[in-house]
């Protein structure tokens, strides 16, 4: 995030939330979002289902699934041509506008209604109500990145905060929401295939130079896989063992079919999670971690927010730290610089080998309670939001974006578009949340959304099950009914191993991120049978 979670409540006049189910994936943040429109923060969400955080916005906007660059260009259209972009900020702090400007013409609202399915006057309004209210705040999720166009869609966000200048300041931003608790962390620490921790690129000499003196053994580094670039490098066999840390590609992978063929292919497959997950069960060596009360370390929030994570019982069994595992295996493979005595002499190294947590201390957490990066020095108080005079690169850079489909559009065999997402009472793969008898008890099993249209065009009746089919799979499961999503789009969350919403999902990436397209994908559906009445819970 730009800024900080609580300058949503605080600051923000206005607040665009799009590719997010906000109180219901993030929901503390989503609170914060109703404190503000106590307050009188207008609110505007655009989605492809009548979400919860929908029914408190000022607008809400339903949209075609994958048609979130022409939404958001549209957006732009009408603020250039009403005047009411920042025309001081672009000329100050930005470059190739005129570029941008071009295509954003193309997208007046009749044509992004063709697209879109938004009606040109709705698109109008809201691209006054956002422009209007300064600061405001774009808030997403992985409805924007998990596209083969998630990049387009992520450049057409900073274009829309940058048109309206709409950056450096309190309350406003581009505003990501992670998926999982310290997943900011683990990316500011060098858990992707192309930088050292801090986003130092692997490919500078001078960022392999201080690893290398600080590590040995890192010159001549290249990028290395992604995610889905290693799980079919196992199953190609260019790629021969697989580590997996906290991670369930069997249930989270877009073509699980795809993915077990891959995994079972591995010549050494290690998993190390805190439960015996679907992957592993596939596994050749499981190593047991320890749970976040059962070890002392830091998170990173979504907000670059860091905290203390405190020990509070001791891992059960054999099971340990995830720092002592990873530290006791490099150990017996020879590798040095691995005799870290706690947690807080990892942070130690950290804040010598990475600017941006330069200024972060156990000694300073202890003290503030958080502090957030950039922190480069030990008096340094912090950055809750950034981009405050300037940007890093010198200048924002906006980009020309055209609209493109999907990998995968609804046709005659496969007529329905399925988006996947989360649940409240259901945490990512379920690994948790599952093993919860109260969480179960709220939503104990898998099931569809659809539009009272389609279950009349499949002859559903209430109490039947049915199959979902796309061309990678097929899955079971219960069905609701519900005005919530538009006709022609149906919805699975995807926390379900028995009724996968992966199984049917397509694997296309974006070119850039890597990214799998689990937002679009065609299907079809049929009935199957009745089965015995049970509660299904509101719809």
């Amino acid at each position: 995030m730009t800024n900080s979670i609580p300058e949503l409540e605080t600051d923000s006049r206005c607040i665009l939330i799009m590719g997010s189910n906000t109180s219901e994936g993030h929901p503390l943040i989503a609170s914060r979002i109703v404190k503000a429109k106590e307050r009188g923060a207008r609110v505007i969400v655009i989605d492809p289902r009548d979400i919860q955080i929908a029914r408190l916005a000022d607008m809400y906007i339903p949209f075609r699934p994958g048609a979130d660059v022409a939404v958001l260009n549209g957006l732009m259209n009408v603020i250039i041509s009403e005047g009411l972009e920042d025309k001081e900020f672009i000329a100050a702090r930005t470059e190739a506008y005129a570029e941008m400007k071009a295509v954003v013409e193309k997208y007046t609202p009749e044509r992004v209604q063709e697209i879109s399915g938004v009606p040109a006057d709705m698109l109008r309004e809201a691209a006054r109500l956002y422009a209007r209210n300064k600061p405001a705040a774009i808030v997403y999720a992985m409805g924007i990145t998990q596209h083969t166009t998630g990049v387009d869609n992520v450049k057409s966000i900073a274009n829309l905060a940058m048109l309206t200048g709409n950056l450096g300041i309190a309350g406003a931003g581009v505003n990501p929401l992670r998926g999982q608790n310290n997943v900011q962390g683990a990316c500011d620490m060098g858990g992707l295939p192309n930088v050292y921790p801090g986003y130092q690129a692997v490919t500078s000499p001078d960022a392999q130079k201080k690893f290398q003196d600080a590590w040995g053994g890192t010159a001549d580094t290249v990028v290395g896989l992604t995610v889905m670039e290693m799980v079919n490098g196992v199953g190609d066999g260019t790629l021969r063992a697989l580590y997996v840390m906290g991670e369930n590609p069997m249930v989270a992978d877009p073509d699980l079919h795809h993915a077990r063929h891959c995994l079972e292919k591995a010549e050494f497959l290690v998993v190390q999670d805190i439960f015996l997950t679907e992957t592993a069960q596939l596994a050749h060596v499981v190593l047991p971690g320890g749970a976040f009360v059962e070890k002392d370390g830091t998170f990173t929030g979504t907000d670059r927010r860091v905290q203390r994570v405190r020990k509070v019982v001791n891992p059960p069994g054999n099971a340990m730290a995830d720092w002592e595992i990873t530290c006791r295996l490099a150990q017996r493979l020879g590798a040095g610089g691995f005799d870290f005595a706690s947690p807080k002499e990892v942070m130690e190294e950290i804040a010598r080998l990475t600017p941006s947590y330069g200024g972060i201390s156990y000694e300073r957490l202890e003290e503030l309670g958080f502090l957030h990066w950039p922190c480069p020095a030990a008096d340094h108080p912090g950055t809750p939001y950034l981009h405050k005079g300037k940007f890093s690169r010198g200048q924002g850079q906006f980009h020309a974006v055209e609209f493109k489909e999907p990998a995968e559009s609804p046709d005659q065999d496969y007529p329905l578009t399925l988006t996947t997402g989360r649940l409240m009472f259901h945490f990512h793969t379920g690994s948790m949340t599952r093993r919860s008898e109260k969480l179960h008890q709220e939503v104990p099993e898998a099931y569809v959304e659809i539009h009272p249209d389609d279950a009349a065009r499949i002859s559903f009746k209430r109490g039947q099950r049915v199959r979902v089919h796309s061309r990678r799979g097929q899955i079971e499961l219960d069905v609701r009914v519900t005005k919530r999503i538009k006709p022609g789009v149906v919805f699975i969350p995807f926390h379900f191993a028995e009724a996968a919403a992966n199984v049917l999902t397509h694997a296309a990436i974006d070119p850039t991120a890597k990214i799998p397209e689990y937002k679009v994908c065609a299907v079809k559906m049929e009935t199957i049978g009745v089965k015995e009445a049970k509660s299904q819970g509101p719809s």
